[in-house]
């Protein structure tokens, strides 16, 4: 699986963990629509997409811009990151 990694994902809105394959030749922000729209149907709604979301480094608190590949960020197996 060299096309994909594992992060860990935290969402606080519905406070839930998820482990995550994602592609690293996609963009952030194809990766975050998807896991928004995942997150809705898991959470049987709970959850709620807004145009203001963006996925953070868990450690740094940088946040990961929607228009670069995920190949092109510090993104990495492992990695945590808040959904927020």
């Amino acid at each position: 699986m060299n096309n994909k990694i594992l992060i860990q994902l935290y969402v606080p809105l519905i406070e839930k963990n998820y482990d995550l394959y994602i592609p690293i030749n996609k963009y952030i922000g194809t990766i975050k629509k998807l896991i928004e729209e995942g997150l809705l149907e898991l959470s049987n709604n709970a959850y709620i997409i807004k145009e203001d979301t963006n996925l953070y480094s868990k450690e740094t608190g940088k946040v990961y811009d929607v228009n670069q590949k995920v190949r092109e960020t510090d993104l990495k197996n492992g990695s945590r990151v808040i959904l927020i």
